[in-house]
């Protein structure tokens, strides 16, 4: 999936809260070589230094005073001034999307969840390091505003104070929301991109970067080889079935444990499919392990896909037909692009089979490619849910690589013009 374009010149750049790494692989196959990246789960990070560090999709070019492990900003800034204060200058992008949990709008929306403060750690790597370009991701309720009691002063949406502090750095900052359907991945997830530009770099014709992707579009979905139309979810998934690639065991007891598919690779592969698998000829992914459910589990799910709108979450008067209290529960739509895929398994069910997905499904709808292994855990629960990143977290979180490498050719034609 690489397809890297021939550039004229190097072009480096760091990652903070790089996850599993999903940005990253977008970034590198747009031709971008990566310093170093920074994240504080030893999970995600493990996944991310198997692919990005040490494996297929290596283009780190890591510091030898920086350890190749979890870590986290402030530790950064505490440990190793005087490294970061040395790349002042040197580093044209620094890209990243901090946490999001507390500004998402399908979740319990916080303004005092503490981790809406890790954006100041971004804007002081910012300050520290000077690069000439920066790249913020978030989700879409990062630029609305917090319910106040009445009568109360309604607070700025926290992008406009990230805005504004960017803004006193010296960068000229543009922001616009980006539906990553849009650029081939079979998912509609809206997220909330900001762009900033060194001022000593415009000139009185720059333009707004995002005025380009548009006309773009187009030559990237092409130059990729994928449809011009969105995604649909079985052109991403179709090969994935049980029914057509049957079982074998996993890990457990053989009569009580975790089976996965036997994956066979389709002799006609979906545009999407061939993009996905390109350069791995007929070897499995990994992450192809089956969730183990009950068969009241089977047989509710079975009910929910009958009576259910592909789609479209359940109703209120579904939800008490079916005796379950949970909020957000859809079945794929098949023949459309995913709705947005969260950190929590059990929100999406297949289009076809009374099941949740695998976790390589879900990597397939985010347009992580099959030889990107994912690492860690598959799940985990209780107060672990807000202290571990196992697979289903990691690739819920990521950025979709295509949307990644979109950016990063989009950001690399106003670096070289």
């Amino acid at each position: 999936m690489s397809c890297k374009p021939d550039l004229p010149q190097k072009v480096t750049y760091i990652d903070l809260f790089s996850g599993c790494g999903g940005l990253s692989l977008g970034l590198g196959n747009a031709g971008w070589h990566g310093i170093f990246a920074v994240e504080k789960d030893p999970m995600a990070f493990s996944t991310f230094k198997h692919n990005l560090i040490d494996g297929k999709h290596a283009h780190f070019d890591w510091p030898e005073w920086l350890p190749k492990e979890a870590t986290t900003i402030q530790n950064l800034l505490e440990k190793y001034p005087e490294q970061l204060t040395a790349l002042r200058g040197k580093v044209d992008l620094i890209a990243g999307g901090p946490p999001c949990q507390g500004f998402s709008l399908a979740g319990r929306r916080n303004a005092k969840d503490p981790r809406n403060k890790l954006s100041d750690e971004y804007i002081k790597m910012v300050e520290i390091v000077s690069p000439k370009y920066l790249l913020f991701e978030n989700v879409r309720g990062f630029n609305a505003s917090f319910k106040v009691p009445e009568g109360k002063k309604v607070k700025k949406p926290h992008s406009m104070i990230v805005k504004a502090k960017l803004e006193k750095l010296g960068y000229k900052v543009f922001t616009d929301f980006l539906c990553s359907a849009d650029f081939g991945v079979p998912q509609k997830r809206t997220r909330f991109i900001m762009i900033g530009v060194k001022y000593d770099l415009i000139d009185q014709n720059f333009e707004n970067p995002f005025e380009f992707l548009p006309h773009s579009r187009r030559d990237f979905l092409i130059r990729k080889k994928l449809p011009l139309k969105p995604v649909k979810v079985s052109d991403a998934i179709g090969d994935l079935l049980v029914e057509t690639n049957g079982l074998i065991h996993h890990s457990g007891s053989d009569e009580s444990g975790f089976k996965q598919l036997d994956y066979k690779s389709p002799s006609k592969p979906s545009k999407y499919l061939r993009v996905m698998r390109r350069g791995v000829g007929k070897s499995k992914p990994n992450s192809l392990r089956l969730a183990r459910h009950k068969t009241s589990t089977i047989e509710k799910f079975s009910k929910i896909q009958k009576i259910c709108r592909p789609g479209v979450s359940l109703s209120d008067q579904m939800r008490l037909e079916i005796g379950t209290k949970k909020q957000a529960i859809t079945v794929l739509n098949a023949d459309e692009p995913s709705k947005t895929l969260t950190t929590l398994p059990d929100d999406l069910l297949h289009y076809c089979e009374p099941r949740i997905l695998t976790v390589r499904e879900m990597a397939r709808i985010q347009s992580f490619p099959d030889n990107f292994d994912i690492l860690g855990k598959y799940t985990t629960g209780g107060v672990r849910r807000t202290q571990e990143c196992p697979r289903y977290t990691q690739v819920g979180n990521a950025v979709p690589p295509l949307l990644g490498e979109a950016l990063g050719l989009l950001l690399h034609k106003f670096h070289t013009e």
